[in-house]
């Protein structure tokens, strides 16, 4: 029997596997939430570099945030890795959801990026 932690990291590659076939070149949009806070990167996985980057412990967001837990918390991470992405020239990505369900603070962060500009 697998352990919860297994279940999980196959559910991770089974989803990135699925996004290296329909990227067509496109950088990947990668969210990872802790139990404290939010974190999501856009990656170039052909050259291997990380485009732009936000999270709940950045210093322009620890100020407006009560917490890195909620969905306020990843509205504001949402707009900001997407402002960010447009300053690096990254208009289209791929959500990498990694192992975790499309729901909750995982569709908010989605949503705002799709609010702020940047399409997948």
């Amino acid at each position: 029997m697998l352990s919860h932690r297994e279940k999980l990291r196959r559910r991770a590659a089974r989803v990135r596997s699925n996004l290296r076939r329909k990227a067509n070149g496109r950088p990947r949009l990668s969210v990872f939430r802790s139990s404290k806070h939010i974190y999501a990167q856009i990656i170039d996985d052909e050259n291997g570099v990380t485009l732009a980057a936000a999270s709940s412990i950045d210093k322009d967001l620890r100020g407006k945030l009560k917490t890195g837990a909620d969905k306020d918390a990843a509205v504001e991470v949402g707009k900001l890795v997407a402002e960010r992405a447009k300053q690096a020239g990254v208009s289209q990505v791929v959500f990498d959801r990694g192992s975790y369900l499309y729901h909750g603070r995982v569709k908010a962060l989605a949503d705002a990026v799709r609010e702020a500009g940047l399409s997948f």
